[in-house]
């Protein structure tokens, strides 16, 4: 028989993170984040640890422009960012994402057509499926209101915007 071949690292890899997912609440994830980026077991994150811990955990770097405003938050007392801070932004940011994939989820189900924008048949259809008695001249508004630059179309900016229309921005890192 030939030489046995080596398992495929990827395996590994999946099961490693599938653990990693497995591990618990964000707040415990957040935690091992910050204890391994806190470089000198210092008790908070300064501006190159927080960076790589925000890598860790949602895998992209941050703007300059976000993390000076981020840092900009932090006390002056404090050399850097404490870990309740360090998970209140983490959360934020969580849900943040979270609320951005389902409304990417909903633009979807109105663009029948796939074509990347909802024309008005596409909203009428969707608000006639789930509000066949809400009179035209509302729908007709509707469209309107969302469609901002006048085009006769809805992008997916133009959406979002108007799904988080009212929303309360709970913090810096809640970005589109």
């Amino acid at each position: 028989m030939g030489e046995a071949v080596p398992p495929s690292p990827r395996p590994a890899r999946r099961r490693r993170c599938r653990a990693a997912a497995a591990m618990g609440s964000l707040r415990g994830r957040c935690a091992e984040v910050f204890e391994a980026c806190d470089e000198g077991n210092k008790g908070y994150l300064n501006r190159e640890d927080f960076e790589v811990a925000v890598v860790m955990l949602f895998g992209y770097q941050l703007s300059e422009v976000e993390v000076d405003s981020l840092m900009s938050s932090v006390r002056p007392e404090n050399s850097g960012i404490l870990f309740e801070k360090f998970l209140n932004l983490m959360s934020a940011k969580k849900s943040a994402q979270l609320y951005s994939d389902e409304t990417r989820e909903i633009f979807t189900a109105f663009d029948m057509q796939e074509r990347g924008f909802l024309t008005f048949e596409d909203f009428k259809k969707t608000f006639n499926s789930v509000l066949p008695k809400l009179s035209e001249r509302i729908i007709i508004e509707a469209f309107r209101e969302v469609d901002q630059d006048s085009d006769g179309r809805i992008s997916f900016k133009e959406f979002e915007c108007a799904m988080k229309h009212g929303q309360d921005e709970v913090s810096p890192l809640y970005f589109a």
